[in-house]
């Protein structure tokens, strides 16, 4: 209740906040925001280049499904690596007034919420011109959205409450990510080019492998969720976002004299 209270009371510095990171994010480039589009669409013509003309992967609509992977995998990641350091790099801040810490965490989903807006305005447009039909299904990609978002929450309180006291912690975050990345199927279909039973397992295992392969799905093919797993991992997400904010509302008073 504590935490839901805050939200509402700082909701607006949220907002202005997350604002202010975007206009600064592009202040003095050249071009400007649209540096936040073509950021994911060169890195999908990498990672198609890759596949289809080094590896030869034949599979309809592969840009699209690449990007999919990628704007996925880019919110999670980005967030996750900010959370880490992200008390310290607001040390000024903490340090003279009182700011309930996750609002921080939240301001960082905020901006990297709104790229995912982007990259996701940018997948609809490429399904219309590569003439994928417009389905209800693709809502299914909601609730996938949804489990994304609360991982990624869940995730960073965890790396903004240990960053404070574990200097390390960012180098294994880096390397972590790295093989998650690889064991995430970005560039790759996991229910087709790893061997059953590995595949499942590793579905069921990776969530966000799953949020992907359910984005990609809805997306794509108007395919409803994977029930069972997604209950799964959204009761866990639940679970580890309120021991890690019950554990940030436990320690925040320490944080500044860490740092």
């Amino acid at each position: 209740m504590r935490f839901f209270r805050d939200l509402k009371k700082y909701r607006r510095y949220i907002t202005y906040s997350a604002g202010a990171v975007l206009k600064s994010e592009v202040a003095g480039s050249y071009l400007s925001w649209a540096w936040w589009v073509l950021d994911p669409l060169l890195f999908m013509l990498v990672y198609t280049f890759v596949a289809q003309v080094v590896f030869r992967t034949q599979m309809e609509h592969f840009p699209i499904f690449v990007f999919i992977g990628l704007m996925v995998w880019s919110f999670f990641e980005k967030d996750l690596v900010q959370s880490v350091s992200l008390l310290r790099a607001n040390r000024g801040i903490i340090t003279r007034i009182y700011l309930p810490k996750q609002v921080l965490l939240l301001q960082r989903m905020a901006v990297n919420g709104f790229k995912l807006l982007i990259s996701l305005g940018l997948i609809l447009g490429m399904l219309a011109v590569s003439r994928v039909p417009f389905t209800w299904g693709m809502l299914w990609a909601l609730p996938h959205l949804a489990l994304l978002l609360l991982l990624t929450f869940a995730a960073g309180s965890w790396c903004l409450h240990l960053g404070v006291f574990i200097e390390d912690l960012q180098n294994v975050i880096s390397v972590l990510l790295k093989l998650l990345f690889y064991f995430s199927g970005v560039f790759y279909d996991i229910a087709t080019m790893v061997p059953a039973p590995w595949n499942r397992l590793l579905m069921a295992a990776n969530p966000v492998a799953l949020v992907m392969a359910g984005c990609r799905g809805a997306l794509l093919r108007g395919a409803g969720p994977d029930w069972g797993p997604l209950l799964l991992w959204t009761g866990a997400a639940l679970l580890a976002a309120w021991l890690g904010t019950w554990m940030i509302y436990r320690y925040e008073n320490s944080y500044g004299k860490v740092i």
